[in-house]
């Protein structure tokens, strides 16, 4: 069920002159599942208030709740057509009152860990691009009938929002700037391997799927107890998302995994001076994708001892700096991170080798970020002693990457066994760092001493597989454009 209401409302969408890519399909779906969500919370709370013989101070003043304005019902628990607004007066309400409503909130929240700030924040960021109003009531139809009662169904939820987000991904040119492989992260949290206490970071939240699989990790490691599953809502994951889209998505991401309200700001996380930072800001664990190719103003390298315009670069000093002593983490970066000769560079992975225990390097082959076409690595390091041995895993899955064969979490499941021991292989092995010579810039290449393995090149037959899934996807959106215009 919720998955035919996703493709009706993309759907209808794609009638919308104002949407015009996955991008936009995404945030309009977003802030009426948020708004849906927020309903079905304060009934909830509503309900256990009254089962107590207490009274609910609801969020939202009653003109402005999901039940009056959105789907109003009839005695029959139908929707209430004469109540219920369309048309213009829908797109009126929405603009011109309900979006400055919302937005007013983050000025009168008591702080940025609250939901009423997440909802000032949110629709200060965000607009309504769906211009008719008549479709915007057959959205708003498709939204009311989901639930977010039951566990189940928030599962389902999540993983029919992840889909959408995977394709966000995957439409646009920066696809990595959206979404992360989620095998690739889950086996990223696997070997971090957070515990129920500890405080976890991302600085680049993107669309807080590092935040969210340790989230799944930490709620599967054990039976949780009141006082467990109160410190994973409240005290264990932060996050902060300069770009507005992927703020919303963060926030309505983590959400429909079951963390309330998220502990995401929407701020540029380069424009804090690390000189500034201090022990109560620092983090037990980090997991992040910093986004690669970016640069920074002048103003913003001020900020960091390593000066370089490379995002990527100001991140990771960031992450070094903003873990505690003993702290872990699995950042992924760019490859040629290990090997680039500029100064800065060279200085970063002497900072790194020298504060850090660079343990595991984890190299990812070509296509793991469809759409990025970057080659990546992924860095496993522990703060407060240096480097001696690293330990080099060469992920070769046997197969060319993209879009109709992706990373799946048998392709990790080498690496995840291999890398509790550290042990050699022909696609791992591991370098003593007193090797390595200060002269050369501390190049950390990926280099297997036993040449790999051999290369499994595609059968005929495979090749045809991979052919024809492209021609039925290519026909797939012809009769779609065909639907449109006929």
């Amino acid at each position: 069920m919720f998955e035919q209401a996703f493709k009706n409302i993309d759907d209808i969408l794609w009638k919308e002159a104002g949407c015009t890519t996955e991008l936009d399909y995404t945030e309009q779906t977003s802030w009426l599942l948020f708004l849906k969500y927020l309903d079905s919370l304060e009934q909830d709370k509503a309900a256990e208030a009254a089962l107590n013989g207490k009274k609910y101070a609801f969020i939202l003043d009653k003109p402005y709740r999901w039940d009056v304005w959105a789907a109003p019902k009839d005695k029959r628990g139908q929707l209430d057509h004469h109540a219920a607004l369309t048309g213009d007066d829908l797109c009126d309400f929405v603009n011109r009152k309900l979006f400055p409503y919302l937005h007013g909130f983050k000025q009168r929240a008591s702080g940025p860990g609250t939901i009423e700030y997440k909802i000032g924040e949110i629709f200060g960021e965000i607009k309504n691009k769906i211009h008719s109003g008549y479709n915007l009531r057959e959205i708003i139809d498709h939204i009311d009938a989901l639930r977010f009662r039951s566990q189940t169904e928030k599962h389902e939820l999540s993983h029919l929002y992840e889909a959408k987000i995977k394709n966000m991904g995957n439409a646009g040119r920066n696809g990595g700037e959206y979404y992360t492989p989620r095998p690739l992260i889950r086996a990223i949290v696997r070997v971090v391997a957070p515990q129920i206490g500890e405080t976890i970071y991302d600085g680049a939240v993107g669309s807080a799927g590092f935040l969210c699989e340790a989230f799944d990790f930490l709620k599967a490691g054990k039976h949780l107890t009141t006082k467990d599953v109160k410190t994973l809502q409240e005290r264990t994951f932060y996050g902060k998302e300069k770009k507005s889209l992927a703020y919303v998505i963060a926030i309505m991401n983590m959400i429909l995994h079951g963390i309330e309200a998220p502990n995401i700001l929407h701020v540029n996380t380069l424009t804090e001076n690390l000189a500034d930072v201090q022990e109560k800001d620092r983090y037990d664990v980090i997991l992040a994708n910093p986004p690669f190719g970016g640069k920074e103003r002048k103003e913003v390298q001020q900020n960091f001892p390593i000066r370089t315009g490379e995002t990527a670069f100001l991140f990771l000093q960031h992450f070094i700096k903003m873990l505690r002593a003993g702290g872990r983490a699995g950042v992924v970066i760019k490859n040629t991170f290990l090997s680039n000769t500029d100064n800065a560079s060279v200085s970063l992975r002497k900072l790194l080798l020298e504060s850090c225990n660079l343990h595991t390097i984890l190299d990812c082959p070509g296509g793991t970020f469809q759409g990025a076409g970057v080659k990546t690595v992924v860095l496993f390091f522990e703060k407060g002693s240096p480097t001696r041995k690293t330990w080099y895993y060469q992920l070769d899955p046997g197969r060319n990457m993209g879009k109709t064969n992706p990373l799946n979490d048998d392709d990790l499941e080498e690496f995840l066994r291999l890398q509790k021991t550290k042990a050699d292989s022909p696609k791992s092995w591991s370098v003593d760092v007193s090797a390595l010579d200060a002269s050369d810039g501390y190049d950390l290449s990926v280099k297997n001493p036993t040449g790999g393995e051999e290369v499994v090149h595609r059968s005929p037959q495979k090749i045809l597989e991979e052919i024809a899934r492209g021609d039925a996807e290519c026909a797939e959106v012809l009769k779609k454009i065909k639907g449109l215009l006929a």
